[in-house]
């Protein structure tokens, strides 16, 4: 861990190799809480590439729960989040149109960072159980062509980075991780992203990945969604 934050202090990348390392150390608990403050912190500040992402996405990937999905297109509609924007979550309401429409969709997610309701905000409210196994929740993604893959129940090693995450208080790599780590394996995906030069990034790093058909958005007025009040960006794969 020292050579590694030695070159992350120099400006220096780390290669995907490197960066699935320290993650697959960090979620297996070998790392202390003052290595892995550094290492975030250095990491942010020096700048996300997208090898060092992708090593990220790979180890978290490694460490989920999987369920399996009988197509071979399964979606995903999920957001970064941390938009910072009050505002309601259509990637849920998204995922119910585009399954109605004939699409298989593995709805990852989480509660609410910074708006008024996450995906599993708004599915609580509707009486959806969030503990519910992951059996079940595979079972509804085949038979019914639609489920949600509730994030604490399928990254349980992302308890290892929870403290330290709170107390910087500040977005890191992890901040990323969630919509490239749907436990589903979805191939297929519509993401938005916090950023407007992220949009490029998560699609250069999905194709990396192996996914075969993604739109990355963003909203002019910094929404992680298509914006109806300005222009969106979006890169699509």
């Amino acid at each position: 861990m020292k050579k590694i934050l030695e070159k992350l202090i120099k400006g220096k990348d780390l290669t995907e190799s490197e960066s699935f390392e320290v993650i697959n150390s960090i979620l297996t608990g070998e790392v202390t809480e003052g290595q892995m403050g550094a290492f975030l912190a250095t990491l942010q500040a020096k700048g996300l590439t997208v090898e060092e992402i992708c090593g990220a996405a790979y180890a978290m990937r490694s460490k989920a729960r999987r369920v399996q999905s009988l197509k071979n297109n399964t979606l995903d509609t999920v957001g970064t989040g941390g938009d910072g924007g009050m505002t309601f979550n259509v990637s849920t309401t998204v995922a119910f149109v585009a399954a109605g429409a004939g699409a298989v969709v593995a709805k990852h997610g989480n509660r609410a960072s910074s708006g008024k309701s996450g995906s599993a905000d708004c599915l609580e409210a509707l009486g959806m159980n969030l503990d519910a196994q992951p059996e079940i929740m595979e079972e509804a993604l085949n038979e019914l062509g639609i489920t949600f893959l509730f994030a604490p129940s399928f990254h349980k090693a992302m308890r290892f980075a929870a403290k330290v995450r709170r107390e910087l208080g500040v977005r890191t790599l992890f901040n990323l991780l969630g919509p490239l780590t749907n436990p589903a394996g979805a191939p297929c995906q519509l993401i938005g992203v916090f950023a407007p030069e992220l949009t490029e990034t998560f699609a250069n790093v999905l194709k990396k990945l192996g996914s075969k058909r993604v739109l990355v958005v963003h909203g002019s007025d910094g929404m992680d969604e298509i914006t109806l009040t300005g222009l969106s960006r979006c890169s699509e794969l």
